[in-house]
């Protein structure tokens, strides 16, 4: 079967060339009538744009990159299915380029990356979109770029952003624990580069402390975004004389490798040890048992940075650029499954029983 052609899209929905490309480059100046009759013939006709060609007739790239560096293979998948989603959705292409977030020449990579490869911009994914040093110098080099980043709120900082509210998520779970009873609860950091891991911690910091729980600092082990890490701090934990009753590990494969360590150790989770993970990934369900977590929605995140960063890029006919868009904030929800429950009567004996329950009002609402 012939590949269809702008031509045959314009005679199926009976209007002009120019209307079609006016509806493919999400131009506003179109009638909502006629923008549904070229969508539907595109549809009918599975028209799909010859994006080189696009962008030899209008002088613009109609292609933009996704940028990242993270150890955690599900979290990189879904970053970008949610990336490749929003530029078939906008008819763009996408060039995707890993790299080291600690590289002294980074700011020039990616400027010479957007610059060779005529990016019309691009998606930075955590820890590099954290860096104010390689956001600024893209700013200043006319690069447009839209940050993945995790924070409490808008940073409202000139830069535009989706931002994830890792901390609140964090205290949800901490406050999940304390609520089964556990006292003493490890915390299992992911990369220091990350922010998402100081937000984290910030959050189990903040629950213990409005709970009135005293934080032992033996409890809080280094590590990164990985399974290993998990299993190493979930033993060294798991090796003092007062061990935890419960562990947070700050990514599902951290929590994962946590209970890993306690099997080893013959313990039972969720009856000797409660585990909590963060982000819902395919680790949370198929470990055993299913990890309590909290679900967040990478992949939409991730399309949502996307299309914020196309519609930056989107001129209206006679090249008078868009309003800018506001920032967008996520907040990633408790899940609780099997790897948590109330701490056994046996060691309650021996705790002191947790403080009042702090009000809600006294925290900052959160985001639905």
């Amino acid at each position: 079967m012939a590949k269809s052609t702008i031509r045959d899209v314009a005679k199926r929905a009976k209007v002009s060339l120019k209307s079609v490309s006016r509806v493919i480059n999400h131009e506003n100046s179109v009638r909502e009538e006629t923008r549904n009759r070229v969508l539907q013939a595109i549809s009918d006709l599975n028209y799909q744009p010859d994006l080189s060609a696009r962008s030899l007739r209008s002088a613009r790239s109609y292609a933009i990159g996704l940028v990242y560096d993270n150890p955690n293979p599900y979290y990189v998948i879904s970053v970008q299915n949610g990336v490749l989603s929003a530029c078939r959705e906008r008819w763009f292409g996408l060039q995707i380029h890993p790299c080291n977030s600690a590289s002294p020449r980074l700011g020039e990579e990616l400027v010479e990356l957007a610059q060779r490869s005529r990016l019309a911009g691009l998606v930075l994914a955590p820890p590099m979109s954290e860096r104010t040093d390689i956001i600024k110098f893209l700013a200043a080099s006319g690069i447009s770029f839209v940050r993945i980043i995790s924070a409490a709120e808008d940073p409202k900082d000139d830069f535009p952003c989706v931002f994830v509210d890792d901390r609140d998520a964090a205290y949800d779970i901490t406050e999940h624990l304390i609520q089964l009873g556990h006292q003493r609860i490890g915390f299992l950091w992911g990369g220091k580069s990350h922010r998402s891991s100081w937000e984290r911690y910030k959050g189990y910091e903040s629950a213990l402390k409005d709970y009135g729980i005293a934080q032992d600092k033996q409890l809080i082990v280094e590590g990164d975004y990985a399974f290993d890490d998990g299993f190493r701090g979930g033993r060294k934990l798991l090796a003092m004389s007062d061990r935890p009753t419960a562990v947070f590990g700050t990514h599902d494969e951290i929590a994962a490798g946590v209970i890993a360590a306690a099997k080893s150790s013959g313990l039972d989770v969720p009856f000797d040890l409660s585990v909590a993970g963060f982000e819902d990934s395919p680790f949370s369900k198929h470990s055993w048992p299913a990890l309590t977590t909290a679900k967040q929605a990478t992949e939409e995140i991730a399309r949502t940075a996307a299309l914020r960063l196309i519609a930056g890029l989107v001129v209206k006919e006679g090249g008078t650029p868009l309003p800018a868009q506001a920032n967008v904030g996520f907040s990633p929800q408790l899940v609780v499954r099997g790897s948590t429950a109330p701490l056994r009567q046996r060691q309650a004996s021996a705790e002191p029983a947790a403080s009042t329950p702090p009000s809600r009002a006294t925290r900052r609402p959160r985001r639905t």
